[in-house]
């Protein structure tokens, strides 16, 4: 499910916000919740290994230029690899960092990626999920506590 929703800036999440998704997951059946109205990427949790992505950011934008918002670097996109399970549980997800500048996307830099990895990681971890970045290719992974308290990783 597709939810546009949230602040543009900032990195809270509402109550009420954790609350929908996990009625989404729990009532509905949603494997995935895809929220998005951030131009940057924000924390996300996996409930019932059914993913909760808080906001999604921006991939491409006409925003470029715009200030006073900076320290949230809206110019940091993520390319979203979920793997499923058949029942909808989530196995793996992976992010890839992009830097978005005049309408074109190339691989964020190390030090962006890495950027990315720990201010994701601090707004997730509140909802039991910690993000890293992968030495061997960049890219970000996520790994959280199963539905059942066992250990899952992507």
């Amino acid at each position: 499910m597709s939810i546009h929703w949230g602040s543009n800036w900032g990195y809270g999440v509402s109550n009420a916000q954790r609350q929908f998704a996990r009625r989404l997951i729990d009532d509905a059946g949603a494997s995935i919740v895809h929220g998005h109205s951030s131009h940057h990427a924000k924390g996300f949790e996996v409930h019932r290994n059914r993913l909760a992505l808080y906001g999604c950011g921006d991939f491409l934008n006409d925003y470029e230029g715009i200030s006073g918002y900076e320290r949230y670097r809206g110019d940091l996109s993520l390319m979203y690899f979920v793997d499923l399970a058949t029942n909808g549980d989530l196995v793996q997800l992976r992010l890839v960092p992009l830097h978005m500048r005049r309408f074109r996307l190339e691989r964020a830099s190390t030090a962006d990626a890495e950027w990315l990895a720990q201010t994701l990681d601090r707004e997730s971890a509140p909802f039991g999920v910690r993000v890293r970045r992968q030495p061997d290719d960049g890219a970000l992974s996520a790994s959280w506590s199963g539905g059942e308290g066992a250990p899952r990783r992507s």
